[in-house]
């Protein structure tokens, strides 16, 4: 990377702190929050406090610690700050973005790290002992970044106040299952003014009825995955969804590349058919079922609320979409110490989640502009 990039990005880094300093207060936290974000977007070998601590030239991480515990500042509104500037520059202008909620986990040791229990991890593909984090991400056709995050506090966790308290969850924490979680984030998001072309989910969201009436409340088209025992009304009768796309003739079916895939692009085969009644605010109901080629045992099914005007082919590329917020798992995990926190509190878990993500937010955007002008490298901070 040629030192006029540097300079570049170095200026672009200027203007976003501009407009965020403000929620640090003092100039010595927002000196220590840049510096953070800063060695989260360096070349350390593990984002831990020490190490980031090392990396920003100071001996010990203790500075770095109280900024993640003790110190007064607003995560909430740097998380504003974060989705604004993720709205502003990761979209293409007049284009409206996905939104894409998820989780992940973070694998820990022992008991006291907020919110750990052993629960199911897709990120290990098992039960282990870690944290679960529900993500929003926008995905426009200039990049993607996560936007929001709630962490998951498991029933037990909040049936035991002796371990709330000594967490710092506040009084006003309660449970909220993962679906409960995601409709905050994304009504934040939508009364925020992000209106996104789609909203997307896996199954965890999509089969929980109140989130698709929470959308379709709001007006929100969506593309949900749902599982095989999705029940719905057809022919006044209910009927699994499973047993639906096996009763569809093979002339029905369309065969279609969505996206690239790592070696050639993804090809499925799709149905999709509406039913019931247009939602309140008038869109349209779907059912889409997706088939392997080369299995067509395989298959996914998703429920849509879509406009009018909406065609299979926009439903199956919205589909197709949902795979983006993984790409957001990685990098961030990969690039920006995402996942290399050493933290145990509420707050801690908040503050440097949200950091990491601010972090994510500008490396994308950096990213968009260098491949529009041509410029190649890596973006890595020296001290």
């Amino acid at each position: 990377m040629d030192a006029v990039t540097v300079e570049r990005w170095s200026d672009q880094f200027t203007r976003l702190w501009d407009q965020i300093a403000g929620c640090f207060g003092r100039c010595d936290l927002q000196a220590r929050a840049q510096a953070y974000v800063r060695g989260l977007l360096g070349p350390v070998q593990r984002k831990n406090s020490w190490q980031v601590a090392e990396h920003v030239g100071d001996a010990k991480p203790y500075g770095l610690q109280r900024l993640l515990g003790r110190a007064k500042w607003d995560a909430e509104a740097v998380r504003d700050e974060v989705r604004a500037y993720a709205k502003a520059h990761l979209p293409a202008k007049d284009e409206a973005g996905f939104l894409i909620v998820n989780e992940t986990g973070f694998l820990k040791k022992g008991e006291k790290s907020v919110g750990v229990q052993r629960q199911y991890s897709g990120t290990a593909g098992r039960i282990e002992n870690c944290q679960i984090g529900v993500f929003l991400a926008l995905c426009g056709s200039r990049g993607r970044a996560l936007i929001d995050r709630a962490l998951y506090l498991p029933k037990g966790w909040c049936q035991d106040r002796v371990r709330l308290r000594e967490a710092g969850v506040p009084t006003s924490v309660h449970f909220a299952t993962k679906p409960q979680l995601a409709q905050a984030m994304i009504g934040r998001a939508l009364d925020a003014g992000l209106r996104p072309r789609w909203v997307l989910a896996d199954e965890v969201y999509g089969s929980d009825g109140k989130t698709r009436r929470f959308l379709e409340s709001r007006g929100q088209p969506y593309v949900v995955a749902v599982s095989s025992q999705q029940r719905l009304w057809v022919d006044f009768k209910q009927q699994r969804v499973d047993r639906i796309a096996e009763q569809i003739p093979d002339r029905q079916w369309h065969r279609m590349s969505i996206a690239e895939g790592a070696k050639r692009p993804r090809v499925y085969d799709w149905a999709a058919g509406r039913f019931g009644v247009p939602t309140p605010t008038g869109l349209s109901r779907w059912v889409l079922i997706r088939r392997r080629v080369d299995d067509p045992c395989e298959r996914a099914y998703y429920l849509c609320a879509a406009p009018p005007d909406a065609t299979i082919a926009d439903l199956a590329i919205a589909a197709g979409q949902r795979w983006s917020i993984e790409t957001c798992f990685e990098t961030a995990k990969q690039e920006v110490g995402l996942d290399e926190y050493e933290v145990r509190s509420w707050t801690g878990w908040h503050r440097h989640i949200t950091l990491s993500m601010l972090a994510l937010a500008f490396l994308a955007a950096v990213r968009a502009e260098a491949n529009e002008s041509g410029k190649k490298g890596e973006l890595r901070w020296s001290h």
